[in-house]
């Protein structure tokens, strides 16, 4: 073989070796779930390049909150299906607030359809979730065993249509009521786990004054998704990473917890644009050692 024809075989060797390496190191990159809430704004103005930018961040996992008259984002369920397997984005679970006993049925297979696995009830729905105009306080009423009595019968509509129903919380589940009862622990002691199981939010919990990992000990296997945002020193939102929130212990507890996915939230992103946000999150996820 002539000695420039075996140069450029070696060439070309060294080169496809190199893009092997390139295209494999990305597809590492390539890891976690993004709730879509912390881009709201964005997915309103153009939600099909909001989501390009959301799977070109590292994210392969999302979670919907932008459902509306049987669409998601302005997509049938079968279009918003599509549109995520292009990207290369898995449709895990989706916020459904608008859900009632009597429209249930037709939003479960909508969000089956999509490609969803979770269905998840963000607050106390049917106007049972209340915030205080002046403090800006959140709460419910109707108390816990109503809400135990809705969350089961839509858990058993679930399972019918193939989901799986989950409950998150924000921080008055994890506070004592006005009769003395803690509504998440009433709604996890009451809430048969066949139909019902829960979303927790890291930090609402520890916004409550309570601690994830022991809720892990006592209620175990029955946080099968976490919202995972980081608190800064003033108390408020932050990026993965790069607030205070010790994230590692309680990835340390994964197993116990029953966590299968979890997804990055930033409710507010502040002086931070949220796209600039979900980037700084995945970097931080990575450090902490979510996968």
């Amino acid at each position: 073989m002539k000695r420039s024809r075996l140069k450029s075989l070696i060439n070309g060797l060294l080169i496809s070796f190199m893009l092997v390496c390139v295209f494999s190191s990305y597809a590492q990159e390539k890891f976690g779930g993004l709730a879509l809430y912390t881009v709201r704004d964005a997915m309103g103005d153009n939600a099909k390049e909001t989501l390009k930018a959301v799977a070109d961040a590292g994210y392969i996992n999302i979670e919907a909150a932008g459902y509306s008259d049987g669409k998601f984002y302005n997509m049938t369920p079968l279009e918003f299906k599509a549109y995520l397997k292009e990207l290369g984005l898995n449709p895990i679970s989706t916020h459904q607030g608008s859900v009632t006993l009597d429209n249930a049925d037709a939003m479960m297979a909508d969000v089956k359809a999509a490609g969803f696995k979770y269905f998840v009830v963000p607050v106390p729905p049917m106007g049972l979730f209340k915030v205080d105009s002046e403090t800006r306080t959140m709460g419910m009423k109707g108390g816990a065993e109503n809400l135990a009595n809705i969350l089961t019968t839509l858990g058993k509509k679930a399972k019918k249509a193939g989901l799986k129903l989950l409950y998150h919380n924000h921080d008055f589940e994890y506070k004592k009521d006005v009769d003395g009862i803690i509504p998440i622990e009433y709604l996890l002691e009451n809430c048969d786990s066949k139909y019902v199981n829960f979303q927790m939010d890291l930090f609402w919990v520890t916004k409550a004054g309570a601690d994830p990992v022991a809720y892990f000990k006592k209620y175990p296997k029955r946080f099968k998704m976490w919202h995972v945002k980081d608190m800064d020193d003033q108390g408020r939102f932050a990026p993965v990473g790069t607030g205070h929130l010790d994230l590692a212990r309680i990835l340390a507890n994964k197993k116990l917890s029953g966590m299968k996915y979890y997804m990055v939230e930033q409710d507010k992103t502040f002086k931070m644009e949220p796209l600039e946000a979900i980037k700084v999150s995945h970097e931080g996820l990575k450090k902490i050692g979510f996968k």
